[in-house]
């Protein structure tokens, strides 16, 4: 079967992300015009000629926005007294309190009008034209008159497909149609030659057979959108924070009216067009509205914010002033569809098996319907002669030709690519419930190969619920888990030393505290901020605020290639000081100074740097994390620089307290069990790193913990030798992760999976096989670049999407062992209106049945698909050939020495040995569908029971073939059974079970990427695994 696995790689390779145009249209056109429904068969696939199409429109928009964010607002700077459209206030907008009108609010934004912008009296004289207020926001009892004057915060999207749609799609099966057309042939010359009700049996047989094929494939593809429409709604689901009523508050983007107060950060999508009200540093990314690479420095001078922009750096708070359809963004999203998502491998490689087995089948049938031409030809000349032609014959050609077009209907696995999408669905859903959130389909299918994890540190395998344990303060460390804290601090140090510490603590920070509804007070912030922030406000009650009176001057949001954060403050004295926290590492050696006992600033002395390096590492083996609070006076400062790299003085290390989350261990020690090297790629101390990776199990005696910047450091060739025995990179940078992806797939060719949650992880997150972005986290932009969204940031729920990627791909196999040898039993067997029913057993149920099997524990004992490996593998051919063997030569005995055999006599003894070979060869598949649960063990039934979906497709089609038997004989041309006939069905059906069994132990020689067939054990000798 090497020509087929040729023929797969060279046509139907496709790579599992970022696939070029030219693979797609390579496999397109290998497919080429024998496909018996094109729009279901290619419904799951990429639209390239209407994508290319929505590129070039939206480039064509993309320029227009340019045009009017740059050269209309050049024109009104040196045009002045350009008239200005008059827009009228509405009885709705005067009676809702309102004082501006939608549509003029929408054209200062999305215009850069500044004169309009002056005329309403700037951002002040906005806000109190739509009601809202800086500090308080909008009120919530009034959400709905908002959103009926300005507008609801939703883009205009295509309808969803009704049932009766894909009724329709299924009706466009070529051979279905042609059988039709053969049915209403038949059921017209049988009403002439032998009369009505007789003479319509045949033809309306064949059309209900179809119409059943129709409607049960029209349910399950409905289903199937539905599940991916449920899916495609939770990706949109995405949350900003809000001042309402005076409060913060979580909401919906959705949710978001005209007049809120949106709280904007680092890696935030902006939801709305708005105006900036203040903040720090902002740069917004403009690329996806304008195609300007360069970011726009936002300020009180150029307040405009669109939305569908992205926060690159800083943060801000922003007025919304438009909502929805009026935005730029909204109108570029409602004139482009997406043109569909990519196919995943495993679709196109099942769209080649479709395709070959199809020339196969259609060589096939064309043969058969020649061959009985001919014979009919000759016999008509031997008796009546060619020139004397009757109605029969027509009928008789009509039932030849059904029988040739049925033989494609049957032997060609039309379904096989749709039953991908079907295990596909099934496994995003199940995942979805399980805190998973699959946003390309191709991931689930790529995450079952995935032999590498680089994983973070923080909050993926420890619980992100931090707190300071331990601090280091004037040359004094202190545990401060205890209530105790104050007592234990002023025991060591003075009360003078504390002011510029709190200082430290509350101004250089991201954390705040929020009012809640009910009146409660929280801080809001990320884990390492909020643990700093609490503990200063548990020592703020024993100290004077007046010593840490000061005015933010400038803020430097922290940031993961510095590694720390800054503030620059003005003091009651006049001067300015600057403070800085970060890395402890680089905080330490930006310090020539330190704080002593007595609040005073003192040289640091070699002797004292070693002692303070002493402590992080101290700190960083308890397996804490390590922060250092410093800072710097100054007497002056420039705008436009940044903070100083060097004169600070250190004021405190921090021991940050992170527990392993419960489970990780066990985690790690399933992926090592299932051959899935994990990796920790983290920002944090070596030590800490290291002692977190012993207690997770990540590193091991034989691993390598390295340090980013010696990594980065290293040539290609000490990389080559190097990289295999990571285990642990900490103090890494965005870049370092990119770098040791990279190499993973191009050096090693590994699939590999990486966690990020950060704006410049989304590099890293864009070139893995596989990216996982944190949902708790993570950042929009980290989301936006990521595969799968781990919403509950758990190293667990990796493992879990690892699980259900294997059992995608071992179920689509089970799933093509199953039909393929169905396939070549039709192939030889056959009957018209009878087959027609058994196609939909096999094309629909069959993949429902064997593709919705659940994981289970043995999927993890086994080594990951490599890349390159066959997807039939010698395993399966093993099984598929010997039970078509076994099924042929029962069939074919019962064919031509069955009357003799089980000594059936009398008139209709032809029609009961053909009801009798039909119904064996269900029941062949019926046993055959149970074989193929397992390809490898002989036990085909454990956890069988516990699979109510797999129970009730053997159920249904048990008792469907029974109705067909024995109630429908009159249009499926077959005759009721005796008991001892359906005993004998029954019985060669289940004897596939034993044959199974025997195939099962006739050793198959392993493939040449890997020490066992396709990822599989060899047939294990004790009693649990057979």
């Amino acid at each position: 079967m090497d020509w087929l696995e040729k023929s797969l790689r060279e046509d139907f390779d496709l790579p599992a992300k970022n696939p070029s145009e030219e693979a797609q249209r390579r496999w397109r056109s290998a497919v080429g015009a024998l496909v018996k429904n094109r729009r279901r068969r290619f419904r799951m696939v990429a639209d390239l000629d209407s994508r290319s199409q929505n590129e070039a429109h939206r480039r064509s928009i993309q320029e227009k926005i340019w045009l009017a964010l740059n050269v209309q607002k050049a024109a009104i700077t040196f045009i002045d007294g350009a008239k200005h459209k008059e827009y009228r206030l509405t009885d709705d907008i005067i009676k809702a309190g309102f004082s501006i009108n939608p549509d003029e609010l929408a054209s200062i934004t999305s215009k850069h009008d500044d004169k309009a912008l002056r005329m309403h009296g700037g951002i002040d004289g906005i806000s109190k034209k739509i009601r809202s207020t800086f500090d308080g926001g909008v009120s919530a009892s009034d959400l709905d008159t908002r959103q009926n004057i300005y507008g609801v915060n939703r883009y205009a999207e295509k309808p969803s497909r009704s049932f009766w749609m894909f009724v329709w799609d299924a009706l466009q099966d070529m051979t279905l149609i042609i059988l039709m057309v053969c049915a209403l042939i038949s059921a017209v010359v049988g009403l002439a030659s032998e009369g009505f009700p007789k003479g319509m049996y045949d033809g309306l047989g064949i059309i209900l057979s179809i119409l059943l094929v129709v409607m049960v494939t029209a349910i399950s593809d409905y289903r199937q959108s539905l599940q991916f429409k449920e899916l495609d709604n939770e990706k949109k689901k995405i949350f900003i924070h809000v001042t309402r009523d005076g409060s913060r508050q979580k909401i919906s983007i959705y949710d978001l009216v005209v007049g809120d107060i949106v709280h904007l950060s680092i890696g935030d999508k902006v939801p709305a067009d708005g105006l900036y009200i203040h903040g720090y540093s902002l740069l917004i990314d403009e690329s996806s509205l304008s195609g300007e690479s360069d970011p726009v420095y936002i300020s009180q001078d150029k307040p405009f914010i669109l939305a569908g922009t992205k926060v690159q750096d800083g943060s801000a708070k922003m007025m919304v002033t438009v909502v929805g359809m009026r935005t730029e963004w909204g109108r570029l999203m409602s004139t482009l569809s997406e043109g569909g998502e990519d196919e995943t491998p495993l679709q196109v490689k099942l769209n080649g098996v479709a395709t070959i087995i199809g020339k196969i089948g259609l060589v096939f049938a064309t043969l058969t319907f020649v061959v009985l031409m001919v014979r009919f030809l000759i016999e008509k000349g031997l008796t009546v002669g060619l020139s004397k032609w009757y109605s029969t014959d027509a009928l008789t050609i009509v039932n030849y030709f059904a029988t040739a077009v049925t033989i494609i209907v049957v032997a060609v696995p039309e379904g096989l690519p749709l039953a991908v999408t079907l295990s596909l669905a099934f496994a995003m859903k199940k995942l979805m419930n399980d805190k998973a959130l699959v946003r390309h389909l191709s991931a689930c299918e790529t995450m079952g190969s995935a032999g590498t994890i680089c994983t973070d540190k923080t909050g993926t395998l420890t619980t992100n619920h931090m707190v300071v344990d331990k601090i280091w303060i004037a040359e004094v460390s202190k545990s401060v888990t205890g209530n105790n804290t104050l007592e234990a601090l002023n025991s060591v140090i003075s009360p003078t030393t504390l002011g510029p510490f709190l200082q430290g603590i509350f101004e250089n920070t991201s954390a705040e505290v929020v009012k809640e509804k009910d009146g409660t007070q929280n801080v809001l912030g990320t884990p390492t901020e909020r643990a700093i922030f609490e503990f200063g406000l548990k020592l703020e009650g024993g100290c004077n605020a007046e010593d840490r009176a000061c005015t933010k001057v400038k803020v430097e949001p922290f940031n993961s290639v510095k590694k720390k954060m800054a503030v620059l403050v003005s003091l009651p004295n006049g001067t300015y000081r600057w403070f800085s926290k970060g890395a402890s590492e680089i905080i330490v050696q930006m310090c020539n100074m330190m704080v002593d006992a007595d609040g005073n600033s003192v040289p640091l002395s070699e002797a004292q740097r070693k002692n303070i390096l002493d402590t992080i590492n101290s700190f960083a083996s308890d397996a804490l994390r390590t922060l250092c609070l410093a800072y710097k006076d100054v007497d002056d400062f420039d705008d436009d620089s940044e903070s100083p790299p060097s004169g600070f003085t250190l004021i405190s290390i921090f021991g940050i307290k992170d527990p392993v989350r419960p489970g990780v261990k066990d985690a790690v020690k399933a992926c090592m069990s299932a051959g899935i090297i994990v990796r920790m790629v983290t920002g944090d101390n070596i030590n800490t790193a290291k002692a977190i990776a012993k207690e997770c199990g990540i590193l091991t005696d034989d691993g390598i913990a390295i340090e980013g910047p010696d990594f980065r450091n290293k040539s290609p060739e000490e990389m080559r030798d190097l990289i295999p025995k990571i285990q642990v990179m900490a103090r890494s940078l965005p870049l370092d992760k990119h770098t040791l992806v990279t190499n993973l797939r191009g050096m090693f060719h590994e699939v590999v999976a990486v966690t990020g949650d950060g704006t410049n992880d989304a590099p890293a997150l864009h070139e893995a096989d596989i990216g996982l972005a944190m949902g708790i986290a993570g950042t929009e932009v980290a989301k936006e670049s990521a595969d799968v969204i781990v919403l509950d940031d758990n190293f667990t729920t990796i493992i879990n999407v690892a699980r259900w990627g294997r059992a995608v791909y071992i179920n689509i196999q089970k799933f093509v062992q199953f039909q393929l040898t169905v396939n070549i039993v039709a192939l030889v067997i056959n009957f018209i209106s009878a087959c027609i029913t058994v196609n939909m057993i096999m094309d629909t149920l069959g993949a429902l049945a064997l593709a919705t099997e659940p994981p289970n524990d043995d999927m993890m004992k086994r080594p990951p698909v490599r890349r390159g490996e066959s997807f039939i593998t010698k395993v399966m051919w093993r099984n598929i050939i010997g039970q078509s063997l076994y099924q042929l030569v029962v069939l074919g005995a019962l064919m031509f020495g069955g009357e003799r055999l089980l000594n059936i006599k009398g008139a209709n003894s032809k029609s009961v040995i053909n009801t009798l070979i039909f119904n064996s060869f269900v029941f062949c598949q019926v046993f055959n569908e149970i074989n193929s649960r397992e390809m490898q063990k002989i036990n085909v039934f454990c956890g069988m029971i516990s699979n109510w979906i797999f129970i009730g497709i053997i159920a249904v089609t048990v008792i469907f073939q029974v109705v067909i038997i024995e109630f429908l004989g009159t249009f499926a041309s077959t005759v009721p059974l005796s008991w001892q006939l359906w005993l004998v069905s029954v019985g060669l059906g289940s004897i596939s079970l034993i044959v199974g069994a025997i195939l099962k132990c006739i050793p198959v020689k392993s493939g040449e990427n890997s020490s066992s067939p396709n990822g599989y054990v060899p047939l294990p000798s004790g009693p649990d695994n057979i």
